[in-house]
């Protein structure tokens, strides 16, 4: 018996996205698919796209009749950025958003966030 694993959506725009970051350029649904190899269908593939082209994460452009796309992010780190900031618009509160974040920062993390805060500009202190 065969059984088919499902996996979880944020695996596979992890991998989609892994993908057009490697790429020369824009990819089509059916070059992503290529790119990832396996036993994905082009309609998951081109619904990965879709959703990531919603949330902000890929830019798409004409190509023929369809799309090819491309990251709007450049890297890992701009992503978790990306989102953190997409939470922080959805949510009324925040300023409770960002105290809640801050207070379980590590000691090391909150140090960091302090000198990368005085870099940009501000003094990283309350005031």
């Amino acid at each position: 018996m065969t059984e088919s694993i499902r996996r979880p959506a944020g695996e596979l725009e992890a991998a989609v996205l892994s993908a057009l970051w490697a790429a020369d350029g824009p990819l089509t649904p059916p070059e992503v698919q290529q790119a990832l190899g396996g036993p994905l269908a082009r309609t998951t593939v081109a619904t990965i796209l879709a959703r990531l082209h919603d949330k902000g994460t890929v830019r798409r452009i004409r190509s023929g009749r369809a799309y090819a796309y491309s990251p709007a992010v450049e890297d890992h780190a701009a992503l978790a950025a990306h989102r953190m900031h997409s939470e922080l618009d959805k949510g009324a509160d925040r300023p409770g958003v960002l105290a809640r974040f801050v207070s379980r920062l590590s000691t090391d993390d909150e140090a960091l966030l302090r000198d990368l805060l005085r870099r940009a500009g501000g003094s990283g202190e309350p005031g």
